[in-house]
């Protein structure tokens, strides 16, 4: 899809890009061509030859900032066609909402083929060297909240483009949160049905009082599975979004699913869940 994107190109909007459409200009090259002979003048037509050499070059190098960067953020979702195997599915808990004293419990990062996660007091720094492997990084609210969390605590810069489903899955229709999103899909959490954020935090509490690892073990359960389920929204939104464009072809295919590697204590989710009624 980003090959037939024209709007991160000087003067190119949504409007221009399926004005270009309507006309067959489906791709770069196609936009070039038109360019080189005078079927298609617009007002930055000298700038755009060299916007779209640029274009092939970045996108040869795997350069996803380059594309964020000149992209509105509701149109970001198109990065993930041809950046979707050096993308990074992100998702942290915290002990609170990021007040002084609160901070980072577990990160969990799912490439769509390999999970990793971090634990405070075992591993967690570890998230900063590995997070350079990847050029994209997926997320929910994650603009907000996970991504300032975690350059604030744990004090780097994330130099990665950023798809926030947030935005795009409620410009869909779709609301209530990543696990409102995932049951309006269809997608089920089996025994971590009913676990929250809040109970994320007495996850953390109880492993923490109590040196429970299963408590811990359920913690990353969850942390996990919503690392695992943004790659399924992603591209269920990915798919939606194509359906207004003329390049419906390009529809990714399902994700392969993984198998965590944690089983949630259903007694300590119960317990949990009594003492919040």
């Amino acid at each position: 899809m980003l090959n037939n994107s024209f709007i991160h190109f000087s003067g190119i909007g949504t409007k221009t890009e399926t004005k270009l459409w309507e006309q067959g200009i489906y791709d770069w090259d196609g936009l070039e061509g038109a360019v080189r002979k005078n079927r298609w003048k617009g007002r930055n037509s000298p700038s755009l030859l060299g916007e779209v050499e640029e274009s092939r070059k970045r996108l040869e190098e795997g350069n996803a900032v380059f594309f964020a960067q000149r992209t509105p953020g509701r149109e970001h979702w198109r990065l993930l066609g041809e950046f979707r195997e050096q993308t990074a599915f992100l998702d942290i808990e915290t002990t609170g909402l990021g007040f002084s004293q609160d901070y980072i419990t577990t990160i969990a990062l799912y490439d769509g083929r390999n999970i990793y996660y971090y634990v405070w007091g075992e591993n967690l720094y570890q998230f900063a060297e590995d997070i350079k492997n990847y050029g994209l990084v997926v997320t929910y609210n994650g603009k907000l909240f996970d991504v300032p969390f975690i350059e604030r605590y744990l004090n780097i810069h994330l130099e990665l483009a950023h798809i926030d489903l947030r935005y795009i899955l409620h410009a869909l229709g779709y609301r209530g949160g990543l696990k409102g999103c995932e049951r309006q899909m269809g997608i089920g959490r089996g025994d971590l049905d009913g676990v929250d954020g809040y109970m994320a935090v007495l996850l953390w509490r109880e492993y923490r009082k109590k040196k429970d690892v299963r408590a811990l073990e359920t913690l990353l359960s969850y942390n996990i599975e919503d690392a695992v389920n943004l790659e399924k929204l992603a591209c269920c939104a990915y798919n939606m979004l194509l359906e207004a464009t003329p390049f419906k072809e390009k529809t990714l295919a399902p994700p392969g699913g993984c198998t965590v590697p944690f089983s949630p204590s259903r007694e300590i989710i119960s317990r949990l869940s009594r003492q919040l009624r």
